[in-house]
């Protein structure tokens, strides 16, 4: 969940002027009022391609988040509450959470994900008297917290299919622009990786390794691009834009095999990421050979937004993925 003042927005925006009459204003991101948070039934599912149907996974009057699966395919970890849960998975595919390790105090968001090698899990999270969001990593059960990125804020986003390096968004210097960075999960120095002076967001590694996936508004709109895997290179010539639908399409996810991608279309025009009542459209992108297809296939249409899929949620198998509907309670 990334968070932007509207003051910095408007210096951003003079800034982003100054640099190019047609760039396109940097957006506010803000967070869900505390009523919304109160007032929202949760509703965890898994898509089965193979079927084309969902089966009802988990749920609750209260506000859970952005499932992802663990490389065996045997639970998912899904977020409620500040806390990250395991819920494995039933004969009847139904699931019960249970709470990780990671201490009480650490007030973790939506961003997170196990390693691919299944040992590790990174997730962003604010832990007082830090007032930001930063990057942890910890076993796979959520013992031996450690912080990985010292500055704020932070959202982690992805790992590398190696589990050598974590992908994730960060504003720096007060610059008030989210950009694209990447460091060791061993530990070391951060490396940026996008520059544009644009919203960028949802870093997402395609299982071999070589490129990143991401969300942008740097075309006008939010929508799908791509650039190697060590980076967008020099004022990002190297990035591409590969989806680019009618909606505002938010967080490409990759198929373990490779060969498909699953995104969020919020409603045009909608400025940021933040809703959660929205109508959603969750959309299937064909990959052959690297190559993304120019068409889209919509395969569900639901009330959701933020936490519906922020980080990837397919299963290792590439046949389905998880994802969260919201209901309004009366």
């Amino acid at each position: 969940m990334k968070v932007l003042s509207i003051q910095m927005r408007f210096f951003c925006n003079l800034a982003v002027v100054a640099a190019s009459l047609i760039a396109p204003a940097l957006r506010a991101q803000q967070s869900p009022s505390h009523s919304e948070e109160k007032h929202l039934r949760s509703r965890l599912f898994v898509y089965d391609m193979r079927t084309g149907s969902s089966h009802l996974v988990y749920t609750t009057d209260s506000i859970w988040e952005a499932p992802n699966w663990s490389p065996d395919g045997k639970y998912l970890i899904a977020n409620s509450g500040g806390a990250i849960y395991k819920l494995v998975l039933k004969q009847d595919g139904t699931a019960e959470p249970s709470k990780l390790a990671i201490p009480a105090d650490y007030q973790c968001n939506n961003d997170k994900a196990i390693s691919p090698d299944g040992t590790k899990i990174a997730f962003s999270a604010t832990v007082p008297p830090n007032k930001g969001s930063q990057v942890f990593l910890a076993d796979a059960d959520g013992n031996n917290a450690k912080l990985m990125t010292p500055d704020s804020p932070s959202y982690f986003h992805g790992w590398s299919p190696d589990s050598i390096t974590l992908a994730f968004v960060a504003q720096r210097n007060g610059s008030g622009q989210f950009d694209i960075y990447g460091m060791p999960a061993a530990g070391g120095p951060e490396r940026q990786f996008t520059s544009n002076p644009h919203h960028d967001d949802g870093p997402d590694y395609s299982p071999d390794g070589k490129w990143i996936y991401i969300n942008s508004d740097r075309s006008g709109k939010e929508a799908i691009w791509r650039f190697p895997a060590e980076g967008a290179g020099h004022n990002d010539e190297k990035a591409q834009m590969v989806v680019n639908d009618a909606l505002e399409d938010w967080f490409p996810h990759i198929s373990p095999d490779g060969k498909k991608l699953v995104y969020i279309g919020y409603p045009a025009g909608t400025p940021n990421h933040n809703p959660r009542n929205v109508s959603i459209e969750l959309k299937l992108v064909a990959i052959d050979q690297g190559k993304v297809a120019t068409t889209q296939k919509k395969l569900i249409q639901a009330t959701g937004g933020q936490g519906t899929m922020n980080v990837n949620s397919w299963s290792p198998d590439s046949t389905r993925f998880a994802y969260v509907t919201y209901e309004a309670l009366q």
